[in-house]
């Protein structure tokens, strides 16, 4: 059922010291094949299952996970919103994203909220074993694609980050969208960028129009989902 936690009954562990994991993904075939190649190395045990980003609080605080293998794409919020709010919790747990998301966006955004691995599906059962015992242990791992993305995302900077978030967005918009999940308004915007108030309203409509909101409110909560706005 939508937002509720899998009904799958965990046996009690054989091994006390055995890395205990929570699999978090709306695709109950996937989940079962996953839970079976983890289980089928000694020393792993999938002690729960969700399927919801809302499931996810409960099952942490049931079954107390070492590590959370979180999807991108969940039903009601996506596994980068569920892993921030996790990282904010009073009981935040190491999170190792597997997805099909492959892109620089989905991939800064993991980090920006807090995830400690990043693997795309399809990834062979060893190295999400390593993924997840590293990330259990403190670690972070990301797959040979992803981590040699890494350093120019990071590098790059806000600017960079902003336009590998937002891909339909120009580098002008994208600043426009900075300034503005800062809480600026259009004349400060304006005089930010040295450009007319005018012009900034016209990349502030086509922002919208870009990112399907309707009102300010809702493209500052976007982009502040998103790790936007700070003045670090």
């Amino acid at each position: 059922m939508a937002g509720q936690e899998v009904q799958q009954e965990t046996q009690a562990l054989q091994n006390p010291d055995a890395v205990r994991v929570l699999i978090v993904d709306d695709h109950p075939l996937f989940r079962s094949g996953l839970r079976a190649a983890l289980e089928s190395a000694d020393g792993v045990e999938v002690v729960a299952e969700a399927e919801t980003a809302g499931a996810v609080p409960g099952a942490v605080t049931r079954h107390r996970p070492d590590v959370v293998v979180m999807d991108l794409s969940l039903p009601d919020a996506s596994g980068i919103e569920a892993t921030r709010r996790l990282m904010d919790s009073d009981t935040p747990v190491p999170v190792l994203m597997l997805t099909m998301s492959d892109d620089d966006g989905s991939l800064l955004a993991a980090l920006q909220a807090g995830a400690r691995g990043y693997l795309v599906k399809g990834a062979g059962r060893d190295e999400v074993l390593y993924a997840v015992r590293t990330v259990a242990a403190g670690g972070a791992v990301f797959g040979k694609v992803m981590a040699d993305r890494i350093t120019p995302l990071i590098t790059g900077g806000r600017q960079r980050a902003a336009e590998a978030l937002f891909p339909a967005l120009t580098v002008r918009e994208c600043e426009v969208l900075t300034l503005v999940a800062r809480g600026y308004d259009n004349r400060r915007i304006a005089r930010e960028l040295y450009v007319a108030e005018k012009t900034v309203r016209n990349h502030v409509t086509h922002i919208f129009e870009k990112l399907q909101v309707a009102t300010r409110a809702e493209a500052v909560a976007l982009a502040r989902d998103m790790g936007l706005g700070d003045e670090r």
